[in-house]
């Protein structure tokens, strides 16, 4: 079995479809055909756009039960005659999303070395988001980013191919190393940029937050003045209402 692999889809040929024209969401339930899985040119089952999706969207999350490393291996592999096939998806060091056990269609997205996805991992759930605008009709697919830790040998190579047919394909599923590196450090990158954006946004909402209220202590602060100032010139009228009168006694 791959070694750290962030996942190693299968592809059952056999495996049931979706009834016509149903799509499905990351719910796994019959949905607002957004993405629909069906048979694909690339390789067995893959996962399709049913209506144009917007570059970012987040599409699919892929689901499975959610297990650890030691019981990967002892689950492995699924289908004896597949052994380099299966619907692991390694979180980190010490956990594995199992798409073969409550998954859903996200185990059924292809690879690609030319992806129109990529899987983003937030606090131990992978979503499946797009990464540019997908027209309806595209099949949706990802860099597996599959890693061995062992050396890449042509034999080694050859067990993991890839049919994906893009320009850049690189005819194995596995990620060279220093790759693999470069995707890490751009991942983090887009990370702190995130959170520098929601800190951003953080701050303006605290400061949009600050001026409304003291806006509204102005304003309750301009009513309370007006009220002062109503009860100052009542009482003024009173007084020479009253001194009116006293005038008016004396004479």
């Amino acid at each position: 079995m791959p070694s750290k692999s962030p996942l190693s889809a299968g592809r059952d040929p056999a495996a049931t479809h979706p009834p016509e024209g149903e799509a499905r969401l990351a719910s796994g339930r019959p949905s607002s055909r957004r993405i629909q899985m069906r048979r694909s040119d690339v390789h067995g089952n893959g996962v399709f756009a049913v209506q144009d999706l917007a570059e970012g969207e987040t599409l699919i999350e892929y689901k499975g039960e959610v297990i650890s490393w030691k019981e990967a291996l002892r689950r492995h592999p699924h289908d004896p005659s597949q052994p380099n096939h299966t619907f692991y998806f390694h979180i980190d060091d010490g956990r594995v999303i199992d798409g073969n056990v409550k998954g859903n269609d996200a185990r059924w997205i292809n690879h690609s070395c030319e992806p129109n996805c990529e899987a983003d991992e937030v606090d131990g759930r992978v979503y499946i988001k797009a990464l540019r605008n997908i027209a309806a009709g595209e099949e949706l697919n990802y860099d597996y980013g599959l890693i061995i830790d062992e050396p890449y040998t042509p034999k080694l190579l050859s067990e993991f191919p890839c049919w994906c047919g893009s320009q850049e394909c690189r005819g194995t599923l596995l990620t060279p190393k220093d790759e693999e590196d470069e995707k890490k450090k751009k991942k983090k990158a887009r990370k702190a940029e995130k959170k520098k954006a929601e800190k951003k946004e953080a701050a303006k909402a605290e400061k949009k937050a600050e001026k409304k209220a003291e806006k509204k202590a102005e304003k309750k602060a301009e009513k309370k003045a007006g009220k002062k100032a109503e009860k100052k010139s009542e009482k003024k009228k009173a007084e020479k209402k009253s001194a009116v009168k006293d005038k008016s006694a004396r004479d």
